[in-house]
C-alpha cells in the first residue's frame, strides 16, 4: 500500500509540474509605454515613445515563424474645441530566408530592417512616429492618451480565433496620459 502512495505522489508531483509549464506558455507577453513625448523637428511634429515589449508564447513562436505581429496605435489630444486623434499600425515581422526581422510603419510606409530580434526590441524602445501637422500646434496643458495592444484582426484567419481565446494572445499596454509642458 505505501508503494501506491508514493507512486500516486509521484505522479500527482509530475502533473504539477506539467501544469505550471502550460500555464508559463500561456502567459502573455509584455507590453508597456514607459514614456511617451510630442518632439519637433524639421518635418513637422513627431511622437517618440519608449516602449517595453516582450512576446511570449505563440506571439513570439508566430514572429519566429515570419507571421506578422501588428501593434495598433492610437493617440488622441483632448482640445477645448474638440479631439485630435491619430490612428496606425506598427507591422513586426521577421524573414526566416534572409534572417531579417523588420519594423514598418504602415502610415509614414517607413520601413527598418534588423539583423537580429534584440536590435528589434531595440527599436521600440525608442519607437518615433511622425505625426501629421495638426499636432504642430497643440496648447500647453493638452492633455495626450496614447493606447497601444496587438491587432488581432490583422493576423492571417487560423489564428485569429485563438488571439480573441487564448490568454497568451492579451497583449495590450494599459493607457499612458500625459500633458503638453509647452506648446
Amino acid at each position: 500500500m505505501r508503494f501506491w502512495k508514493k507512486l500516486a505522489s509521484g505522479v500527482c508531483a509530475i502533473g504539477l509540474l506539467a501544469g505550471c509549464d502550460a500555464l508559463r506558455q500561456q502567459a502573455p507577453g509584455t507590453l508597456l509605454v514607459r514614456d511617451a513625448r510630442l518632439v519637433a523637428v524639421a518635418a513637422g511634429t513627431q511622437l517618440d515613445i519608449d516602449l517595453d515589449c516582450r512576446f511570449n508564447g505563440p506571439i513570439g513562436d508566430a514572429l519566429e515563424h515570419g507571421i506578422p505581429i501588428t501593434l495598433a496605435v492610437q493617440l488622441d489630444a483632448q482640445l477645448a474645441a474638440g479631439a485630435l486623434r491619430d490612428r496606425r499600425q506598427i507591422e513586426l515581422r521577421y524573414f526566416p530566408l534572409t534572417r531579417r526581422y523588420q519594423l514598418r510603419d504602415t502610415s509614414s510606409a517607413e520601413v527598418r530592417s534588423f539583423p537580429a530580434s534584440g536590435y528589434l526590441t531595440d527599436a521600440l524602445a525608442a519607437l518615433r512616429l511622425p505625426l501629421p501637422r495638426t499636432f504642430a500646434s497643440l496648447p500647453r496643458g493638452t492633455r495626450m492618451t496614447l493606447q497601444i495592444g496587438l491587432d488581432h484582426a490583422a493576423l492571417p484567419g487560423a489564428l485569429r480565433l485563438p488571439a480573441i481565446i487564448e490568454p497568451a494572445w492579451r497583449l495590450a499596454a494599459p493607457e499612458y496620459v500625459w500633458t503638453v509642458a509647452a506648446g
